[in-house]
Formats: structure tokens, C-alpha cells, sequence
């Protein structure tokens, strides 16, 4: 069965400051901020939620359907993944508009500084999401506004259960908007400051959210993973990796562990240990593609 996954795909250009940002930057200057970082280290890979999840649940052995726009640099990402054995079925491709470009800067403690260019990824909404057997479980990660509207119900319509991962894209929803979210959604999935930006503008802790779907769950980084389900809490612990070199993918990897569980109908905290043990093999690793996975290591 296989997992339809909405979100966008990116070329990330990515660059190591070797200092900290929190020491060139003077907190009661951010009125006049104009700041410049020495970054030595710079590469280029594919990214994009959709990408690096569909990677990460395409090596675990699910059947990854991304749904995503993109533009008419975009032909060596639609090579990629057809290298991979990850379907284009659902990639469009946009003239006269770029790919999505992310520029993400990490300093010696890992923090991250990003800039987003949308791209082709304001079209995603052009595909439309339809019922089909094959199609078990679905995810909506960070895309273009109407995309990420339309296809939540989209998906509801289709009678798909989806995982709505609001991910940097949150902001751009009111209150209502996100309930609207949440109503129409089997899973919530969000970071620890997601997780209490999305409890301020619906009004709801995340107990309440929890009891209006099928599980919740708050990513904590390095400290593992809040699972709610029916207004109750269960810490899953982190998996200790076995080097830290960049976060930069690590919840996507997280996610695509999250869908191949869901695909065959695993406890939600069943589900985020494997998650977690995706999160170390990509934290050893630069980019958000790179990493291996053993399944037979991974009891799979």
C-alpha cells in the first residue's frame, strides 16, 4: 500500500558558520540587526518535506506517492527519485518558475538560520488528491497555502486518513483555519514550539487536540518524543546516534518512519520509536538524503 505525501520539493544549499549565532548576534540591537557569517562550508542537495520524506519511507520499504509542483530547473529532482524507484505520478513540473530554493545556514550547536524561496511550490495545489485502492494513508507537510488547504480536504473526501504536519508553514494559519486542520485530520505531528504555537491560536491544549484525533504527537529533538493519545501522555525516548554532524531532514526522516508504521497499522508510540531511530541514522550524516538504512538492523 502506499502513502500519498504532500508537501515540497527543494534544492537545499547548505552552509556551516563554525562559530555560534548567539554570540554575533546583540539582543538589544535586533532593532538595527546587520549581521554577516564566514560560512567555509557550502553544498547543494535535494531537499523539500515531500522529497526527504518520501526518501526516508522508500528505505525503510513503503511505497512513497509524492504529491508536489516543480519548476523548470526541476528535471534532475524528477531523475532522482525515478533512480530511487519513487514515483513522479504526482510531480508536476511548472514553467517559468524555479524549484523551491532553501538556504540553510547551521552553526557549531546545530541551530539553524533558513531562507525559503517558494517557487514552483505556490502551484501544488494544481494536483488534486482522489480515492484509489492503493492509497492506504497520507501526510500533509509544509507546502503552498491553498495546497496544504485544498488537499486536507481533499483527503477527507477521498475517506484517506492523513498525518497534518504544519511544520514551518503553521503561521501562515489562522486559529480557525488550524482547527479546521485538526478536525479534518487522523494525526497531528508537531515540534515542541509548534506544539505550543498551535495549543495558542486554536485554544486547545495539546490534550484536547489529542482527544479530537486518532494521536498526537510533539517532537522534542534530542529528548526523544511526546505520544498523546485520548488526552494522555507517553514519552518515547531518544535513540543516542552515533554521531551528530547535521540536523538539517532529521523530522522528515522522523516522518517517514511515522508513515510506514501507520501503513501497517502500528501503535502511535510503536510508530515514533522507529521515527527516533530514523532521526539518529540522518543526524550522522550531512544532508537530508544521504543516510542508509538497515531494515534487517532495524528488526524490519
Amino acid at each position: 500500500m502506499a502513502a500519498v505525501i504532500c508537501g515540497s520539493l527543494a534544492f537545499d544549499t547548505i552552509m556551516t558558520f563554525e562559530g555560534r549565532f548567539a554570540d554575533q548576534i546583540l539582543p538589544d540591537q535586533l532593532h538595527i540587526l546587520n549581521v554577516s557569517f564566514l560560512v567555509p562550508a557550502l553544498r547543494r542537495d535535494f531537499g523539500g518535506c515531500a522529497g526527504n520524506i518520501a526518501y526516508s519511507l522508500n528505505a525503510l520499504g513503503g511505497t512513497a506517492l509524492p504529491m508536489a509542483t516543480v519548476g523548470s530547473d526541476g528535471a534532475d529532482y524528477l531523475e532522482r527519485l525515478r533512480s530511487l524507484g519513487i514515483s513522479t505520478e504526482f510531480v508536476r513540473q511548472v514553467d517559468d518558475t524555479f524549484t523551491a530554493q532553501a538556504m540553510i545556514m547551521n552553526d557549531r550547536d546545530n541551530n539553524q538560520i533558513t531562507a525559503f524561496h517558494p517557487g514552483a511550490m505556490q502551484q501544488a495545489h494544481i494536483t488534486r488528491i482522489a480515492a484509489r485502492e492503493d492509497i492506504q494513508v497520507g501526510i500533509i507537510a509544509p507546502d503552498g497555502r491553498e495546497a496544504m488547504l485544498q488537499h486536507a480536504e481533499q483527503f477527507k473526501a477521498a475517506g484517506i486518513p492523513f498525518v497534518f504536519d504544519p511544520g514551518q508553514g503553521l503561521p501562515m494559519f489562522d486559529g480557525k483555519e488550524l482547527a479546521h486542520f485538526v478536525e479534518l485530520a487522523s494525526w497531528v505531528v508537531v515540534n515542541d514550539y509548534e506544539g505550543k504555537m498551535l495549543s495558542q491560536r486554536t485554544g486547545w491544549s495539546l490534550a484536547e487536540i489529542s482527544k479530537r484525533v486518532r494521536g498526537l504527537v510533539v517532537t522534542l529533538a534530542a529528548e526523544g518524543c511526546e505520544v498523546w493519545t485520548e488526552g494522555e501522555r507517553e514519552h518515547v525516548p531518544p535513540v543516542t546516534p552515533t554521531a551528530v554532524v547535521e540536523p538539517t531532514g532529521c523530522g522528515d526522516a522522523w516522518r517517514g518512519a511515522l508513515l510506514f508504521g501507520l501503513e501497517k497499522g502500528w501503535p502511535l508510540a510503536r510508530c515514533a520509536a522507529l521515527g527516533n531511530q530514523l532521526g539518529a541514522l540522518k543526524i550522522a550524516q550531512r544532508g537530508p538524503q544521504n543516510y542508509t538504512v538497515d531494515r534487517q538492523a532495524l528488526g524490519l
